[in-house]
């Protein structure tokens, strides 16, 4: 699969603390990518879907999109579109958030109200109505223009007019953010990407597996899928990966007649050496006397 790239703020915008631009700025970033920052995107005129960790939603004008910083998206836009997109950094957003951005979603919303839109864009349409969407129009256009001429208290201006238009969404969407945050739709999200990998993992185990490849399956950045696998299952990637192999093999074992070697290739071992000395640190035994041993029990039984 080709490998997804993580931008910082540096590539994609004017300040490393906050930055607004239209899309005739830069061009824009036509296949999935991450960033390392918090985004949102606006659409102004356009008619598309938005596509973030893997669940697509309409983008057109009056439309917002929320992008946590790692969450691996894309929103392709027709010619003729036009939209703002606003990229900030973690602690010009939320001041003394000590969190790592791959924990984000452990943050509840109590402490932290405003990541509220950019949890739960899986699971809503931040739409406003023409009448509704002057008002975020306005918003835009005093942070640009602060932007613009940054001066002694722009920060503390932009910050401010950058926590109301997440406020507007807060209080449009209130009954459907607090009902997510609620039946913690976040900690399913984290399931359903877990099981994805997993699933991946499970499908390739007689081929090259790379984390790269796993987590553009499960729609997460390498970082973010190595990080909830460790938090979830206590293992590493490549613990998990083997193990899977050694359960696979087992499998083999005990169901079929395929030589020892030949099982070894199919569940990913290139060598039957280091497959043994593997099976026997995690199982107490070679394959051989495994297998062995399954048979003298049938054998008995029958």
């Amino acid at each position: 699969m080709t490998d997804i790239k993580t931008y910082g703020m540096s590539e994609r915008a004017d300040h490393l603390d906050f930055d607004i631009r239209s899309q005739l700025v830069r061009p824009p970033l036509v296949r999935p990518h991450r960033h390392d920052y918090f985004q949102i995107q606006i659409s102004l005129q356009g008619d598309t879907e938005q596509n973030v960790a893997g669940t697509v939603r309409p983008f057109r004008r009056g439309y917002l999109s929320f992008i946590l910083p790692y969450r691996v998206h894309v929103i392709p836009h027709p010619e003729g579109s036009r939209y703002i997109i606003i990229n900030m950094a973690q602690q010009f957003l939320r001041p003394g958030l000590d969190v790592d951005p791959l924990d984000l979603e452990d943050v509840p919303l109590s402490r932290a109200p405003e990541l509220a839109p950019f949890l739960f864009q899986e699971y809503a349409d931040f739409y406003f109505t023409e009448e509704e969407f002057s008002d975020i129009e306005r918003l835009l256009g005093k942070l640009a223009l602060e932007n613009a001429n940054r001066r002694f208290g722009s920060v503390e201006m932009i910050r401010g007019l950058m926590l109301q238009l997440i406020a507007l969404v807060c209080r449009k969407f209130e009954a459907d953010l607090l009902r997510f945050s609620a039946s913690q739709a976040q900690l399913g999200s984290r399931r359903a990407g877990l099981q994805r990998a997993v699933r991946y993992i499970r499908e390739h185990l007689a081929g090259e597996i790379t984390l790269a490849d796993v987590a553009a399956a499960a729609f997460l950045s390498p970082n973010y899928l190595a990080h909830l696998l460790k938090k979830e299952t206590g293992k590493t990637f490549t613990e998990l990966v083997t193990e899977r192999r050694l359960e696979f093999a087992q499998e083999l074992l005990t169901h079929s007649s395929q030589r020892i070697a030949s099982i070894a290739h199919a569940s990913g071992f290139v060598d039957e050496a280091y497959f043994a000395r593997r099976f026997r640190q995690r199982f107490g035994q070679t394959p051989r006397a495994f297998r062995d041993g399954v048979r003298a029990r049938i054998s008995g039984a029958a």
